[in-house]
């Protein structure tokens, strides 16, 4: 391949990175942590919301009559959750940060209870899903969309970039003293052998968040507003479910038992296993049902789900229940429904989770590495061109704004997990401080790198990422050594994990501090990680004549 067409491509490659990068990193970081957001619940929950007692299935029509009776603000929204195989726990959440558990004791009474659980996880995954975006959910998913067409644009550019050596260099972990090249030569390895995660990580986000803005435009330009009613007629399940209008006098429909649901759902799908009921518009016109449940044996979005009426047991919806064969196109809803298992990562259990998140944090690494890179080969660039090493002001902000990004969502993420804890029960909206939290911190450590400089700033956020990391575990050890301090340590395998987890982050953040400590002492001193001043500090001319060769090989 021509040396001016590799240059084209490697630009390309970098500006692409560069412009998406920072979203990215909070993106992969936040998605990784989520792979666990079932445990970082069960962490954040008080012991006093775990105990919420449960009740018999057969008995749960019952239940919710008697619920929406007394609340009839729980019609809205409510969740029938299955537990012990065959008894049920009733939830709703009428805002962000406040959730009422209800339940018969044994002589048939209705109690209920509100607390402020932390959704702590929740808020990480919308960090994930819109990496921190202000606008709103429709808009943050939005712009991920377009970081993502880049994200896909980079990925391809990136790879053709390496084609002329990728054979040769792919296992080539040359191990010596130029640690430089060692570790160009792993990122090259990590980056190629992960290139089918980031592929299917990029074309989903695209799916996700432009489909609506697609589908538009092919109705206006292409369909002249025939598409929606052409989809509808293929597949009658694009249709909203059928609203009856009743007098006002009249009383409403009766809804199905809940086990009549769940044996209409085990009929049509043996294997299925139900976990949640979610109800909407109980008991009003177009009602509806979502049931959610896992089938181990295959891909299935979001674990698989079926929609029904449920007043008349109907199937709105079954595309997505794994299994069902019953529908016209379930072949190209299952394809679908895998692909998007492929993005959420939910299937498989406990291994493919851990393989998730691994590839995450090394995504997120990969964004960060790249920015500083390109930051220190603008100092390379200068030397070559035989101008004096002075760095831009723009590398400078460039540089700092990279320290500060990462960090502060690193540092961000912590403190808000710490807050649920803390804060659980002192508060009125606790998922307010959690988002306060966030932000503030987020905010403040790209304020303070700009203020300190890259190297010092990523010195001290590198500690408080240290201290926030180990204050996740020393809460729940206090809670453990200190009840009465109104903290918890939990015995729920998923919540030691947290702790375990955080923990060993903890370390490798110390880690990272040490080392960063010793380059901004130790680099030379025209690279912005450096803290060092002076003229008459020499360049490594032979170092930067080594480096030069390397890139040319590997099209960088």
């Amino acid at each position: 391949m021509r040396s001016d067409t590799l240059r084209v491509y490697k630009t390309v490659h970098t500006w692409t990175g560069i412009v998406a990068g920072l979203l990215l990193f909070i993106a992969f970081y936040a998605g990784a942590i989520t792979m666990f957001k079932d445990s970082l619940s069960a962490w954040t929950t008080p012991p006093a919301v775990v105990a919420t007692p449960s009740v018999p299935l057969d008995r749960a029509d019952v239940l919710i009559a008697r619920t929406l009776d007394a609340h009839p603000a729980a019609r809205k929204l409510f969740t029938l959750s299955l537990v012990d195989g065959d008894r049920v726990r009733m939830s709703w959440q009428p805002s962000a940060g406040q959730r009422w558990d209800a339940w018969l004791d044994d002589q048939g009474q209705l109690h209920t209870a509100q607390s402020r659980p932390s959704d702590a996880a929740r808020f990480i995954d919308l960090l994930h899903m819109t990496a921190g975006v202000p606008g709103g959910y429709d808009v943050g998913v939005g712009v991920m969309g377009v970081v993502s067409l880049l994200y896909g644009l980079a990925l391809v550019a990136g790879v053709i970039v390496l084609l002329p050596t990728l054979v040769k260099d792919l296992f080539a972990l040359r191990i010596g003293k130029n640690l430089k090249r060692m570790w160009l030569d792993a990122h090259n390895a990590v980056g190629i052998l992960s290139l089918p995660f980031h592929l299917v990580m990029a074309l989903s986000v695209v799916a996700f968040g432009l489909s609506d803005y697609i589908f538009d435009v092919q109705d206006r330009v292409i369909y002249a507003g025939a598409l929606k009613p052409m989809m509808v007629a293929q597949n009658p399940y694009f249709a909203k479910a059928p609203a009856t209008p009743r007098a006002d006098s009249a009383p409403p429909p009766t809804m199905l038992p809940p086990a009549r649901l769940l044996a209409k759902v085990r009929e049509r799908a043996p294997q299925f296993e139900p976990t949640a009921l979610r109800y909407r518009r109980a008991g009003q016109d177009g009602a509806t049902v979502f049931v959610a449940g896992d089938d181990a044996r295959y891909l299935a979005r979001d674990g698989g789900f079926a929609l029904m009426d449920p007043v008349s047991g109907k199937f709105l919806n079954a595309q997505f229940l794994p299994g069902d064969g019953e529908d016209e196109g379930s072949n190209w809803s299952a394809s679908t429904s895998a692909f998007y298992a492929l993005h959420f990562g939910s299937y498989g259990g406990a291994p493919v989770r851990w393989g998730y998140f691994v590839l995450g944090l090394a995504g997120a690494f990969l964004f960060y590495s790249g920015n500083l890179l390109w930051i220190e080969s603008r100092r390379k660039a200068l030397h070559r061109d035989g101008v004096p090493v002075t760095q831009r002001r723009s590398t400078y902000v460039m540089a700092s704004l990279t320290v500060g990004v990462a960090l502060g969502c690193i540092c961000g993420i912590s403190l808000t997990l710490v807050a649920g804890k803390l804060l659980a029960g002192r508060v009125g909206d606790l998922h307010a401080w959690h988002v306060g939290i966030y932000y503030a911190t987020f905010v403040a450590a790209i304020v303070w790198a700009m203020v300190r400089g890259a190297a010092r700033g990523s010195v001290e956020l590198l500690a408080l990422a240290t201290l926030s990391s180990a204050a996740i575990p020393v809460t729940s050890l206090v809670g453990a050594l200190l009840p009465a301090s109104g903290l918890w340590f939990s015995t729920d395998p998923g919540a030691l994990g947290v702790d375990v987890g955080a923990a060993l982050g903890a370390l490798c953040f110390a880690w990272m501090w040490r080392k960063t400590c010793r380059r901004i002492e130790a680099g030379r001193v025209d690279s912005v990680w450096s803290v060092r001043k002076g003229s008459d500090a020499r360049i490594d001319d032979v170092d930067e004549r080594v480096d030069e060769v390397v890139e040319t090989q590997q099209g960088r």
